[in-house]
């Protein structure tokens, strides 16, 4: 799918927004429009990448296999066309639902084939080194469940440590989102998973109008930490 772009004079810097959601109407969705919106405001090009929108095969193929003896490999024109759009981004967002504590496979998926030997690692100087990156995660536990903390630890470890520093990326933060379900989750004692009334009237909107104060609020950290890194 052609992507431009949007054109904002001010600046020439881009953020590659990556969505991993297959509904444009989830959640997901209307945060990363939200994300959108607000690195729009901050002076940013936006090169909106939409997985699931744009066909993405998240499954490795044979001419995306990294060559051990040859960095220089050329890969899967589709990979090839992705590359360009991670090298063109000076910071790449993520928003992707959480599920069992790690990425969607669509996202995980995109990271195993695009973010691939000599391009994205095993070089002495990374192709990424600089550019900075922030995962938002949609998760439905609740935000008081002792597992939120847990899920932030694990994410932190696969995502900023497992693949970004390991890439050279000069920064990489996860913002968790909990509480995204109507049905807030949560885990028993007993380790039996347990949902909440449903939110509704008031308190429904109360609560999703705290979580997209907290999305912007993660956004706005990240997006003043780059104002200090240029």
């Amino acid at each position: 799918m052609p992507h431009t772009p949007s054109e904002d004079t001010a600046t020439d810097r881009t953020a590659l927004v990556v969505v991993a959601h297959p509904r444009p109407d989830s959640l997901t969705a209307h945060i990363a429009r939200l994300t959108t919106r607000r690195l729009t405001g901050a002076g940013y090009r936006i090169d909106l990448l939409d997985l699931a929108a744009d066909g993405f095969d998240p499954r490795m193929t044979e001419a995306d296999l990294p060559d051990w003896n040859n960095r220089e490999k050329t890969y899967s024109p589709e990979v090839e066309s992705h590359m360009r759009r991670v090298l063109a981004a000076d910071v790449i967002v993520a928003v992707f639902p959480v599920y069992w504590m790690h990425a969607p496979a669509i996202l995980k998926g995109w990271i195993d084939r695009v973010w691939n030997y000599g391009f994205a690692y095993g070089r002495s100087k990374p192709r990424l080194a600089g550019k900075r990156m922030l995962w938002l995660g949609l998760a439905g536990a609740a935000d008081d469940d002792e597992l939120v903390g847990i899920m932030q630890q694990s994410l932190s470890a696969q995502l900023d440590d497992g693949i970004a520093y390991y890439c050279g990326m000069a920064h990489s933060s996860v913002g968790l989102l909990a509480g995204a379900e109507e049905k807030p989750q949560r885990v028993d004692a007993e380790g039996n998973l347990r949902l909440d009334e449903a939110l509704t009237g008031a308190t429904r909107d109360a609560h999703y109008a705290a979580l997209e104060a907290k999305a912007t609020g993660f956004v706005d950290d990240f997006v003043a930490g780059d104002r200090v890194a240029a």
